[in-house]
C-alpha cells in the first residue's frame, strides 16, 4: 500500500504466461492495465489491477537486430501507445495496447537521437517522452513520435553532470528528477535541461544505495525511489 505495507504478488520463475524472466520495468495504464517488461523472453505482459494475467505480446527484432531485450514499459495517454525501450538494439519501439507495433527510432551512437543502451522511461502532461540514455550518460527528451527536442544532463560528477544515469521521473510541476546510480544522488532539472539542485534532507545532499527506477506522484509531493542494493524503497516528501 502507500504506506509500503505488503498486499499480495503475482509471477514465477517461467516462459508461460503470467511468469517471468529477469522482469524490469512497470507501468500501469489510465485504464489500470499493468504492463510488464519481462526482458528475459523479451515480451511485454499485461495484467489487471489484482496481477491476473490479461495477455501479452513479443517485442520484435529487426533484420541484423539481437533478441528484443525491453528493459521498460510506458503506457501512454496519446492514441494508447506502449513505448518499450529495447536495450541491445538501442531502438525506442512503440506499441499499441493489442500489442501490434506502430514505429520506432533511434540506433546506436552518441548523436542526437541515437542511443547506447536506453533504459527507463518516463512523460509529461504534453506526452513527451524521457529516455535514460545509459552509457552517453544523459536522458534525451523526444515529442511522442520520437522527434528530439533536448538533452538533460551530461557526463561528469559534478552537480548537474551525470556518471551512471538509471531512474527517470516528472513532478506534477514539471521537473524532472535523474538518479545516478554510482554517486548515490537523485539530481533535479528542468524540463529543458536546466540544473535546479541535488534532493537533500536536512540541508544535506541525501546519499542512497544504488538508486535506479524513480517514481514522482502526480497528485502528491512523494518521490518514491528504488535502491537497489540497500534492498529497499524510499519514499521522500518534496517541500518545495
Amino acid at each position: 500500500d502507500s504506506r509500503g505495507g505488503w498486499k499480495f504478488a503475482f509471477g514465477k520463475k517461467g516462459g508461460e504466461a503470467g511468469e517471468f524472466k529477469y522482469p524490469l520495468g512497470i507501468d500501469i495504464s489510465d485504464q489500470g492495465k499493468v504492463f510488464i517488461a519481462d526482458t528475459g523472453n523479451h515480451r511485454i505482459q499485461v495484467f489487471d489491477l489484482k496481477g491476473n494475467f490479461l495477455y501479452m505480446f513479443k517485442v520484435g527484432s529487426g533484420p541484423g537486430e539481437k533478441p528484443s531485450d525491453p528493459v521498460d514499459v510506458l503506457a501512454s495517454r496519446l492514441k494508447g501507445y506502449v513505448y518499450v525501450s529495447d536495450n541491445d538494439n538501442h531502438k525506442i519501439k512503440v506499441y499499441n495496447q493489442k500489442g501490434i507495433f506502430q514505429f520506432e527510432w533511434g540506433k546506436f551512437g552518441e548523436e542526437r537521437g541515437e542511443f547506447r543502451y536506453p533504459g527507463m522511461l518516463a512523460d509529461n502532461e504534453f506526452n513527451q517522452i524521457f529516455v535514460v540514455d545509459v552509457l552517453n550518460t544523459r536522458v534525451q527528451k523526444f515529442d511522442p513520435f520520437g522527434k528530439f527536442i533536448t538533452d538533460i544532463g551530461a557526463w561528469g560528477v559534478l552537480p548537474g553532470k551525470l556518471f551512471r544515469p538509471k531512474g527517470v521521473a516528472i513532478d506534477k510541476k514539471n521537473r524532472v528528477f535523474v538518479s545516478d546510480s554510482y554517486m548515490g544522488l537523485v539530481q533535479v532539472f528542468t524540463d529543458l535541461g536546466g540544473f535546479l539542485g541535488v534532493v537533500c534532507g536536512n540541508s544535506e545532499k541525501r546519499r542512497f544505495i544504488t538508486p535506479v527506477g524513480l517514481y514522482a506522484g502526480k497528485t502528491d509531493d512523494r518521490l518514491h525511489i528504488v535502491e537497489m542494493k540497500g534492498n529497499k524503497i524510499s519514499v521522500l516528501k518534496m517541500l518545495e
